[in-house]
């Protein structure tokens, strides 16, 4: 397997396997073990050490929106707070996004229904301040395709990063180029103060 086969399988494979329950599942494995395999290879010849998780969803529910994630311990070793690097898959499962995102549900327990505009709010503010990254990393804003506050928050969440058709993940030395922007853009704001805006 590669890291493009990987985001290619969950992409194709995604909307046919929500239709059975996710324990046991083929994907749901790929999504926890075999696609975090394979991001971990892809990041030990970019910079580490990074905290590697993927997930399909929780319990007997599929997510809305599955997710591999790759996480500075020193930063945050979870999604609920803090800030990472996180490829995540749209409803429409067309393609992918490589997204620099701020943690999600910490915004939510915190801000309530106004999370989303906090969320905008504070991604629009640390855009500005990885603008060297505009070029390389040139998606400001996400569409999962999915209503409720976790899809939501996740869109508000994104602060810079790449989009992905199908035929995108093919290309190998692309995405592992792309992969490496995004963790010096993770590594650049943790040197520009993190999340701290203000």
């Amino acid at each position: 397997m590669s890291l493009g086969y990987a985001l290619r399988r969950i992409v194709e494979e995604y909307p046919l396997a929500r239709l059975d329950p996710p324990a046991g599942h083929p994907l749901a494995a790929v999504i926890r073990k075999g696609a975090p395999d394979e991001l971990r290879r892809a990041l030990a010849g970019i910079d580490g050490p990074f905290l590697v998780k993927g997930s399909p969803g929780r319990g007997t529910r599929w997510a809305a929106v599955p997710w591999l994630a790759a996480f500075d311990p020193a930063i945050t070793t979870s999604a609920t707070r803090g800030y990472y690097l996180v490829y995540l898959f749209p409803a429409h499962r067309e393609r992918v996004h490589l997204s620099l995102a701020q943690g999600t549900v910490a915004a939510i327990r915190e801000h309530g229904p106004r999370a989303g505009d906090y969320l905008r709010a504070s991604g629009d503010a640390l855009r500005e301040r990885l603008g060297d990254f505009a070029d390389r990393l040139p998606v400001r804003a996400i569409a999962l395709g999915s209503a409720g506050a976790l899809p939501e928050g996740y869109e508000g969440a994104h602060i810079l990063g790449l989009s992905y058709d199908l035929a995108d993940l093919g290309d190998e030395r692309r995405l592992i180029a792309d992969l490496a922007a995004g963790v010096a853009a993770y590594r650049a704001l943790r040197a520009r103060g993190g999340l701290a805006v203000g």
